[in-house]
């Protein structure tokens, strides 16, 4: 019976430990431990970034993310660990100090058109290869405007990774 007790009591344990990190991260204003809300996009501090299974070093690393400005999607936090999902979809845990703040996007599908304006008759200004890396300045509704080693110019929003569809922003 105490065998029973204590299987029972780790069960418990470890059900009330994932609830707290949950719970950490689920606000009623939509915002997480650390005052911004949930979602949001961040980005890679450095060029070698360790994803874990659970907020903490005891945890095991699961990916190591090796591209500096990569943008990521803060989709959860706890205490000083913030759950996140990478552009391939890839979900884990990384300590906010490798995080920057800094917006970034990422061109996905195929190669795109960077163009003056927000329309896509507007002149092309650069053009742009799957996985380039460029910082966004700000979105419209369905453009966002962005820098791409110096130089800016205006995407849609479905053409890159970095921005929600409904996010508007200066």
């Amino acid at each position: 019976m105490k065998k029973i007790l204590s299987i029972f009591f780790l069960i418990m344990l470890s059900i009330s430990v994932a609830q707290a990190a949950t719970n950490e991260t689920d606000t009623d204003d939509g915002k997480g431990a650390s005052g911004l809300p949930v979602p949001r996009f961040a980005s890679l501090r450095s060029n070698e970034v360790n994803m874990r299974t659970g907020p903490g070093t005891r945890y095991p690393i699961e990916w190591v993310l090796t591209r500096q400005g990569l943008p990521v999607e803060i989709i959860a936090e706890f205490e000083v660990w913030r759950r996140v999902r990478e552009p391939d979809g890839a979900e884990g845990w990384i300590h906010k100090s490798a995080l920057s703040g800094k917006r970034m996007a990422i061109v996905m599908g195929t190669p795109r058109d960077l163009h003056g304006g927000v329309d896509p008759q507007s002149p092309v200004v650069a053009h742009l290869e799957v996985g380039a890396l460029g910082q966004v300045l700000s979105c419209a509704k369905d453009w966002c405007r962005l820098k791409f080693e110096g130089v800016k110019g205006w995407l849609p929003k479905t053409a890159f990774w970095g921005a929600e569809a409904e996010e508007i922003f200066d």
